[in-house]
């Protein structure tokens, strides 16, 4: 019921923050009179910021166009590979003209969360490894937008998919997990290892996951351990309603999430909208347009299937079956000491609040049977959960030690 008050609530918002928009725009446009008159861009920020407040915000795109290689400027078009009823696989192409030496980079399957976001938040992840690998990302389908038909999605289907990839992509793929991902692609590389599949891949990065969750729990990982499972079955899973084409499916809608990100922060969201209100007020076009690109992705939630979700939460952050070792799939132990041939590397930021310090590091002993010369962990000083795959010490750091760890396991 939670779900189609809340798209109500959405309907009756519709016609105020289209007015607030209008209203903005009256009192900017210089052909406007009323942008001429005392307070307008007082006014124009008030409404500009009540419209952002309480519009939708729907899936961003990548928008990457190009990147530059060497001092070369290469054209990229985003193709999609391969289809399935949760998750498109998209390839960030390089455009080489007929003639012209075509490149021959190391392939890369960047796995993307499921968590909430839509995959372009990994948006700075990928231009930052274009310019070296041929990239290819999982783009995950909002669950309200799968009919029932499609059926259910399950955390082993997670794993399915992302083995489907590899096999498609390798053997000669990179694997790259961010967040969450990082413990259903363990257990796929895992699973894959046990079977002597020749499709595994050269090497995994894993970057700030909850691999062991145990290991300097967050509150994010707090919240998971305090609540029965119960308590997440019935508070926070509700069925899509009858606009969407997933009518009926059960999940963990988006907008419970977004509710969840801004409760860890509030203040420090609240002081981002006064900000950006005094960016219009002052005329600093530059650090308001900061904080529309930033909104824009943060607010865009998508549904996730709860099926996934609530086998997630117990599996991942009540049971910790990964770590303790008693982890199967459908019948099938997980055995990371399986591994012997897949080189790692896991990445952490010293300041994460999600996945603490030494959650992904676990994976290292997990592996017992790599051998020492194919592993390699960093811990990226002074930086956040987000800093460790955007920003400034995300292009300056740690891609570079990530294209190079890649280049020594080709």
């Amino acid at each position: 019921m939670l779900y189609q008050i809340h798209e109500l609530n959405r309907a009756f918002l519709n016609p105020l923050t289209q007015w607030a928009e209008a209203s903005s725009k009256l009192f900017t446009n210089p052909i406007s009179p009323f942008a001429h008159t005392p307070y307008s861009q007082r006014v124009a920020a008030g409404y500009e910021l009540m419209f952002r407040l309480g519009k939708a915000y729907e899936k961003p795109e990548f928008g990457i166009t190009s990147t530059t290689i060497d001092t070369r400027v290469v054209e990229i078009e985003q193709v999609t590979t391969k289809i399935k009823p949760f998750c498109k696989l998209l390839n960030f192409k390089k455009v080489i003209p007929q003639g012209e030496t075509q490149l021959k980079q190391a392939k890369v399957l960047l796995v993307a969360p499921l968590s909430g976001h839509h995959s372009t938040l990994l948006r700075d992840t990928v231009r930052g490894l274009l310019p070296q690998h041929d990239v290819y990302i999982t783009d995950w389908t909002d669950a309200r937008m799968v009919p029932l038909s499609e059926g259910a999605f399950h955390l082993h289907d997670y794993i399915y998919y992302v083995q489907d990839f590899i096999r498609l992509l390798g053997p000669d793929v990179h694997v790259i997990s961010v967040c969450q991902p990082t413990v259903p692609v363990l257990a796929a590389i895992a699973l894959m290892a046990t079977d002597n599949d020749p499709k595994l891949p050269k090497t995994m990065t894993m970057m700030g996951g909850p691999i062991d969750p145990r290991k300097s729990p967050t509150e994010v990982n707090n919240l998971a351990t305090e609540k029965k499972f119960s308590w997440f079955e019935n508070t926070v899973i509700y069925s899509v309603p009858a606009n969407y084409p997933g009518y009926g499916r059960k999940v963990y809608p988006g907008f419970l999430q977004h509710t969840g990100f801004v409760a860890m922060n509030p203040d420090r969201h609240a002081q981002s909208h006064w900000d950006f209100y005094q960016h219009l007020i002052q005329g600093d076009d530059e650090s308001a347009e900061q904080h529309r690109k930033f909104y824009d992705e943060y607010n865009a939630v998508l549904d996730m299937p709860a099926d996934y979700y609530l086998e997630t939460i117990k599996t991942v952050f009540q049971e910790f079956h990964l770590p303790k070792g008693t982890w199967e799939v459908e019948g099938k132990p997980v055995r990371p000491e399986d591994i012997k041939t897949v080189a790692l590397f896991t990445v952490e930021g010293e300041l994460d609040d999600i996945s603490g310090p030494g959650q992904t590091q676990a994976a290292h002993d997990l592996c017992s049977s790599i051998p020492a010369n194919m592993k390699q962990d960093f811990v990226a000083p002074g930086c956040g959960h987000y800093g460790i795959f955007s920003g400034r010490r995300w292009r300056e750091i740690i891609c570079p030690k990530i294209g190079e760890f890649i280049k020594a396991h080709s």
